[in-house]
């Protein structure tokens, strides 16, 4: 979930316990040049409006939609802006592409549910929601797996969503050091789900980052237990290839999308060849991004960190396109 969402669900939250009535947006399907992914938000409560759906290209026609009452208040309604099924030219995109949106008129009485919602995201966790529309209750789940959205359209039948709000990416680093704070600060606000693992002790006393997993415990364990999976990075930061060496073993073996550990040409070398030694293949190998990062130049902690995100979020567009 991007930090924008999150802005918009806190939002929402703050607008129903004032009392007042509440449309939550959202973007349920895209096809073509879509601005933005499933499962933005937009909100908007008498004139006031928080998040995007569009990057304004929607946002301008629909708010004036709500805001003249042209849309009835007592169920959901799914609309679908570009395409050429488009209702009218005011539903094209100018960009070509096309989005399905849900809006969902929420009142007093969904409170409680949001103020859930925005507490399991502040404690890093993932939640579902289901709602059946034109009747039924929210009912809610922490879920352990990645955010996604759908939305059932059966002709003549009831709109049924479910949503997983939470991040889709989780970020595993391997050790606390000025790069490591740097690369979770960012990796938060891009909306990651971070998680730290160094198993010396001292290290941990010295970790201010909030809103981040701090595991004592061997990276392999770790790994095993969080980061196995096809939304996981894995990044190896702790210059001791005691330490990384170990986590970056059990990498290989897990469906992480990504996969680095930081160091020189020489200091990659050096690790190659250890790591071949100790059983790992030429093709396994060829997973490994090392040195870590876009070459773009970075010599200070908070540059080396920008170029690994910026190598996460290419690599990441990239196994998402082929998918």
């Amino acid at each position: 979930m991007q930090s924008l969402d999150l802005k918009v669900l806190r939002q929402t939250n703050d607008w129903l316990k004032e009392g007042r009535s509440v449309w939550l947006c959202t973007v349920i399907h895209t096809w073509g040049s879509a601005p933005r992914i499933p499962g933005s938000l937009l909100a908007y409560a008498d004139g006031d409006t928080v998040g995007s759906l569009s990057g304004g290209c929607v946002e301008e026609e629909l708010l004036q939609r709500l805001e003249t009452g042209e849309i009835d208040t007592a169920s959901a309604h799914y609309i679908v802006y570009g395409g050429e099924d488009a209702e009218s030219v005011r539903l094209q995109l100018p960009c070509g592409g096309k989005l399905g949106i849900l809006l969902e008129p929420l009142q007093h009485d969904d409170l409680e549910v949001f103020q859930d919602i925005v507490a399991a995201l502040e404690r890093g966790e993932n939640i579902r929601r289901e709602r059946m529309w034109p009747q039924g209750e929210n009912s809610l789940t922490i879920d352990a797996g990645h955010s996604d959205i759908s939305l059932s359209l059966e002709k003549g039948a009831p709109l049924r969503l479910t949503q997983t709000y939470g991040p889709v990416i989780h970020l595993l680093i391997i050790g606390i050091n000025e790069v490591s704070r740097h690369l979770a600060q960012f990796a938060l606000a891009v909306g990651y789900r971070v998680t730290v693992c160094d198993p010396r002790a001292d290290q941990h006393t010295a970790w201010n980052i909030s809103n981040v997993r701090l595991l004592r415990t061997m990276p392999d364990d770790a790994i095993l237990s969080h980061a196995a999976d096809v939304h996981s990075a894995i990044v190896a930061v702790t210059h001791d290839p005691r330490i990384d060496d170990m986590g970056l073993m059990v990498a290989f073996n897990t469906d992480a999308f990504y996969i680095g550990a930081m160091g020189s040409q020489a200091t990659t070398q050096k690790r190659k060849e250890r790591l071949a030694a100790l059983g790992v293949s030429p093709k396994e190998l060829l997973r490994l991004h090392a040195p870590i990062g876009l070459d773009i130049g970075s010599k200070t902690p908070a540059e080396i960190a920008i170029s690994i995100l910026a190598e996460l979020i290419a690599c990441r567009k990239k196994t998402t396109t082929v998918a």
